[in-house]
């Protein structure tokens, strides 16, 4: 039976853990073992982090929106609460933007939830 070499296969594997290492400090991004430990440790936060990142976002769209909403002289739940009676459609990241560019709207849109 022939023997196999795998010198081409090996040296593929590691050069792309290499690559994915592209820019880690010291031998984070040059030795083959640290860096692919470094990079494992790097995809599972990368993936962790796709989901918190919308959490993330959404905590600060209803921060953004309470402080808004309270400057209008109603809290974040009552304005809500007000907002889906009122079959206003409009979601957390549209109403932290209009808070934050065009309060005057904003306050439109408070006065159309408190009646």
């Amino acid at each position: 039976m022939a023997r196999v070499k795998r010198g081409n296969v090996a040296r593929k594997r590691r050069n792309k853990i290499l690559r994915l290492a592209r820019g880690f400090r010291g031998s984070n991004g040059t030795l083959f073992r640290t860096a692919n430990q470094r990079v494992m440790k790097a995809l599972c936060n990368a993936y962790r982090d796709r989901r918190r990142r919308k959490r993330d976002f959404r905590r600060l769209w209803i921060a953004r929106i309470n402080a808004a909403a309270r400057i209008n002289g109603v809290s974040y739940s009552r304005l809500m609460g007000g907002l889906k009676k009122a079959d206003v459609r409009l979601n957390r990241k549209m109403l932290a933007q209009l808070a934050v560019v065009d309060p005057g709207s904003f306050s439109s849109v408070v006065t159309a939830s408190k009646t």
